[in-house]
């Protein structure tokens, strides 16, 4: 069985981070997360809960200044960021990239530098929704689709799929209404 693509919504930061985990959990060296939203769009929320279902206990904050944060773990992770294009392919060719299958790879703003990374790659583009005239809780609404790149990404996405029915009820796949 093959599965390409997962559509989820999330209620709240806390089931952002949820999925993160399920996420980590699945993850094994060589295996690459492209994570794509607007500024805010809980990019880094996600990268913490993934880092906690690789049993990583670090604190995890955005690498967006200094590119590339690794944390230790079995396998290790490098959380990069790829918001600065010709700053992070400059690290890259300094041999960063050798790196990559010896560690998980998570690159926030990764569609900069998709020529980098391995076709077989899972994405999530992440998209808040902002209703200013809600709540603040009702403000962490997230559209999050999942997509993979190959057989392996298309594995993790089986993985993540039946772990959903455990996970909080922050996490949903309704049908997303059409635009």
């Amino acid at each position: 069985m093959e599965m390409n693509q997962l559509n989820l919504f999330s209620s709240s930061e806390d089931a952002t981070e949820e999925l993160g985990q399920a996420v980590g959990c699945e993850l094994r060296a060589g295996d690459c997360v492209v994570l794509s939203g607007q500024l805010g769009a809980g990019k880094t929320t996600l990268t913490r809960g993934l880092a906690r279902g690789m049993a990583i206990s670090d604190r995890v904050s955005s690498p967006s200044y200094l590119l590339c944060h690794e944390y230790s773990g079995d396998p290790p992770l490098l959380h990069l960021d790829a918001y600065f294009q010709e700053r992070i392919s400059s690290l890259l060719h300094d041999g960063l990239a050798e790196r990559f299958n010896q560690a998980v790879v998570v690159v926030e703003w990764g569609e900069q530098i998709s020529d980098w990374l391995p076709a077989d790659r899972l994405e999530l583009l992440l998209e808040a929704e902002v209703e200013p005239e809600k709540g603040p809780e009702e403000q962490c609404r997230r559209k999050i689709q999942l997509n993979a790149g190959g057989e392996r990404s298309s594995q993790l996405l089986i993985a993540i799929s039946a772990q959903l029915d455990s996970l909080g009820s922050g996490l949903s796949t309704k049908i997303w209404p059409e635009a």
